[in-house]
């Protein structure tokens, strides 16, 4: 899970959201009947989520999977009025949405969300990530309950993330190189890759960890060059990296 970016919505577009949310409120309920018939609504707001997600339309959740609906982080069965609200959308694959979390939404004795909403938080500040196991450790209770709803302890998942590491060692090592030997279009595929590549979590925990003092003995000397090349002024012109 990676923080993600989230932007407002065209005007239009609100304000047809706040006229459903109104017509919800004057009918005292049938909210999830009014999301189910607002297919174009539900259709714009995609091509804005779709546009917010890592990769190639990835599950903001699992970061494996492409996503496939949009997700209440808080649900309709429990917040009806958050029904149209741009802020409690998510994009998420149909395992993370419809098999894990479903209704499911846990709160603190206060109250507050016990799930990470990566649109408003920073999730490594609740989860760590053993890059070469591909495991999530629990930093926060925040952070464990966010694993247990949305199964992001699953070993397919784990697996993955462990190979993703391989992967984006392998893919930096030959950046640096292609860099190193100023072969710029070839350069600019491999960021393009890395940029769309499932499990961007994994990238980005690197990227998080390349100044760190034993960056260079872990990654590996010519990874760590990859990840700084990834963040030098000149990549803005190759294409996006993360989110």
């Amino acid at each position: 899970m990676i923080p993600l970016q989230r932007g407002p919505l065209p005007e239009e577009l609100t304000a047809r959201m706040v006229a459903r949310t109104e017509r919800i409120a004057a009918h005292r309920g049938a909210a999830r009947e009014a999301w189910r018939d607002a297919r174009t609504i539900r259709r714009d707001l995609m091509v804005h989520l779709i546009a917010m997600a890592s990769g190639l339309s990835r599950c903001m959740y699992c970061g494996d999977s492409e996503g496939t609906s949009i997700d209440h982080f808080e649900p309709i069965a429990r917040a009806p009025q958050r029904a149209f609200d741009w802020l409690n959308h998510l994009w998420a694959c149909s395992f993370c949405n419809s098999n894990q979390k479903r209704d499911l939404f846990p709160t603190d004795r206060g109250g507050e969300p016990l799930l990470i909403d990566p649109t408003s938080e920073e999730p490594a500040d609740h989860l760590d990530l053993v890059l070469v196991t591909g495991a999530y450790r629990a930093r926060t209770p925040k952070g464990s309950e966010t694993i247990r709803i949305f199964g992001l302890d699953r070993p397919v998942l784990e697996r993955g993330r462990a190979h993703a590491y391989v992967r984006c060692r392998s893919m930096l090592r030959d950046l640096a190189r292609l860099v190193d030997q100023e072969e710029r279009d070839e350069a600019s595929s491999v960021v393009q890759a890395l940029a769309v590549q499932p499990f961007a979590d994994v990238l980005y925990e690197m990227l998080r960890l390349r100044t760190a003092p034993r960056a260079a003995l872990v990654f590996g000397a010519e990874a760590v060059a990859g990840l700084h090349a990834l963040t030098g002024p000149h990549v803005a012109t190759w294409g996006p990296v993360g989110r």
